[in-house]
C-alpha cells in the first residue's frame, strides 16, 4: 500500500499495515488555546502515553496533557514490526561502566518483565492486540550467522545478561519452530509477545483519556521550553514538560546530532490459508529474525499475514525523516526475496503493504531517559529498534521520576545516561549510507564463500552493540 491516502481521503492508512487494518482515524480536535496543566507530554507514542498512563495511576488529580503532531501512532508506534521482545536498548558493557554489572543485570531482569508488563496492561484495559507471548526464535542460515549467534550466547551467558530460558538449537529443534530452508541452527527466547503496535498504542491512548488525560492532535509543538510548550493553537504551562518526540526530535533545532533517524522498512503479505502455515509450522505468537548484519525481523500476523521488516533504507541528506518512496524500492525488493527465500510457500501470494518508519539512534546506540525537578523538564528515547519494550520502561520511569517516587525504573543504568552528539551534516549522510553498503556486501560474501566477512570490523565503533 503506497499511496498517500485511503479512499476515503485518510493520509494515515497508508503509513503501514498496522493503520491500515483499524478503523475510525479522525483526527482528536488540535490545541486552539492557551492551557495549564501540570505535566505537559510532547508526543503521542508509546514513550508519551505509557508516561501519562501510569502518573495518571499514580496520582489522579494531576493534571496532564499530550501533545502530538499528528494522530496517536503516526510515528514509530505505529510502523514498528510488532515485537514487545526483551533485550536491553544498547550496550550492557556501556551500562556496566558506569552503573556496574549487578545494576545493569537487574536492568535486564526488569526487561524481561517489561513483557508481561504490557500484556498485564493490555487485558486490563481489554485493548484488543493480537499480544501473544510465543518468544523469539533467531535463526542461523550459514556457518558465519551460526558463530554469531553462539559466540553472542556465549558472551552473554558470561556477563549473566542471558535472557532467562534461553537456549541454542540445533538445526532441527529450530525447524521444529519454525521450518524454513538451510538452517544451520538457531536459539529461542520465551521473552517476545507478538502484538499489533497500532491497535496498543490507541488503546492506550483511549485508557489514558478514560482517566482524564487530555490528547490534541493535529498540533505540532513549535518551541520546547522548561515550564511551556508553544504550538500554533496556544501555549501549554506546565510544572514538568517531557519531551517523548524519539526520531522526530531531530527537528528541534537544539537537539539535531542528538539522535541518527534511521529508517526500517515492512511489508506484509495477504493472509496467508491455513496449509501455507501448516507447511511453516509457525504458531502465533513467535516471532523469527536471522543473524545477516543487515537482519530480517518477522511476526505471523493476528490475521495471518507474514510482516517482515529490515534495515537499509538509504539516508536522506534533505530530510532524513521524508516518508517512503521510490528511493526505497531496493529494500523493499530485497525483503521481498528474503521472505521468498526463507519461506518459500509466500511467493504464491501477493505482497499487499510496504511501508517505512523512522527509528532514533544515539551515536551509543543506548537509551537515555533523564528528568530535572528544578527545571521540570525531562526526556526519554533513543531506543535504536528496541522502543516497544524501551519505551514501556521510560514512561514508567518518567512517570515515577515527576512523582517523586525511588523504584526499580528509576534506578536503571539509562536514567541519566548520556550519548556524546553524532558528527555534523553532511559526514552522517556520507557515514550512514557507506555502513549500508557495507553490511550489505557483507552479507553478500558470506551468504557466497560461506566465511566471516572481516571487513565489518571497520564499523565496529558505530554499530549496535552485538
Amino acid at each position: 500500500m503506497t499511496a498517500s491516502h485511503d479512499r476515503h481521503g485518510n493520509p494515515y492508512r497508508s503509513r503501514s499495515l498496522w493503520l491500515d487494518r483499524l478503523g475510525d482515524l479522525t483526527r482528536r480536535p488540535a490545541l486552539t488555546t492557551d492551557l495549564d496543566v501540570d505535566v505537559a507530554v510532547v508526543g503521542g507514542g508509546f514513550t508519551g502515553l505509557w508516561t501519562a498512563y501510569h502518573l495518571a495511576l499514580r496520582q489522579p488529580d494531576r493534571r496532564i496533557a499530550v501533545i502530538e503532531a499528528e494522530i496517536v501512532g503516526y510515528g514509530a508506534a505505529g510502523r514498528n514490526g510488532g515485537w514487545a521482545g526483551a533485550g536491553i536498548a544498547g550496550s550492557a558493557g556501556r551500562y556496566a561502566r558506569r552503573s556496574g554489572w549487578p545494576r545493569t543485570r537487574e536492568a535486564a531482569a526488569l526487561v524481561e518483565q517489561a513483557v508481561d508488563g504490557i500484556g498485564g496492561v493490555t487485558e486490563t484495559e481489554r485493548i484488543d492486540c493480537g499480544f501473544v507471548k510465543g518468544g523469539t526464535l533467531a535463526i542461523a542460515t550459514t556457518g558465519p550467522q551460526w558463530d554469531r549467534l553462539r559466540a553472542r550466547f556465549e558472551a552473554q551467558t558470561g556477563t549473566g545478561m542471558l535472557e532467562s530460558g534461553s537456549k541454542l538449537l540445533d538445526a532441527a529443534e529450530a525447524r521444529a519452530l519454525v521450518a524454513t530452508p538451510g538452517l544451520v541452527g538457531g536459539s529461542f527466547t520465551p521473552h517476545c509477545a507478538r502484538i499489533d503496535p497500532a491497535r496498543l498504542v490507541r488503546g492506550l491512548a483511549e485508557a489514558c483519556e478514560a482517566r482524564g488525560v487530555q490528547i490534541f492532535e493535529g498540533t505540532p509543538a513549535t518551541a520546547v521550553a522548561a515550564g511551556t510548550v508553544r504550538t500554533a493553537g496556544g501555549t501549554v504551562t506546565a510544572r514538568s514538560v517531557l519531551l517523548a518526540t524519539e526520531a522526530w526530535t531531530t527537528g528541534l533545532s537544539r537537539s539535531t546530532a542528538s539522535f541518527l533517524p534511521l529508517t526500517s522498512m515492512m511489508i506484509a503479505t495477504e493472509p496467508l490459508p491455513a496449509a501455507v502455515w501448516d507447511e511453516l509450522g509457525w504458531p502465533h505468537g513467535l516471532t523469527v529474525r536471522d543473524q545477516r548484519h543487515l537482519f530480517f525481523y518477522a511476526q505471523r500476523t493476528p490475521d495471518d499475514r507474514i510482516a517482515i521488516g529490515g534495515r537499509g533504507a538509504p539516508y536522506s541528506l534533505r530530510d532524513p525523516l521524508a516518508e517512503f518512496d521510490a528511493r526505497n524500492s531496493e529494500v523493499w525488493a530485497r525483503l521481498e526475496k528474503t521472505l521468498h527465500e526463507h519461506f518459500p510457500a509466500t511467493a504464491r501470494y501477493a505482497v499487499t503493504h510496504r511501508w517505512g518508519g523512522a527509528l532514533a539512534v544515539p551515536r551509543d546506540w543506548s537509551m537515555s531517559v533523564g528528568y530535572h525537578p528544578a527545571t521540570g523538564l525531562g526526556h526519554g528515547g533513543g531506543y535504536s529498534g528496541h522502543g516497544v519494550i524501551a519505551s514501556y520502561l521510560a514512561g514508567r520511569a518518567l512517570a515515577d521520576l515527576v512523582a517523586g517516587l525511588d523504584t526499580p525504573y528509576t534506578r536503571m543504568p539509562w536514567i541519566g545516561h548520556r550519548s556524546r552528539r553524532w558528527e555534523p551534516e553532511p559526514l552522517r549522510y556520507l557515514a550512514a549510507n557507506a555502513i549500508v553498503r557495507l553490511l550489505e556486501s557483507a552479507d553478500h560474501h558470506e551468504d557466497t564463500t560461506g566465511r566471516s566477512a572481516r571487513r565489518v570490523r571497520l564499523l565496529r565503533p558505530v554499530l549496535p552493540p552485538a
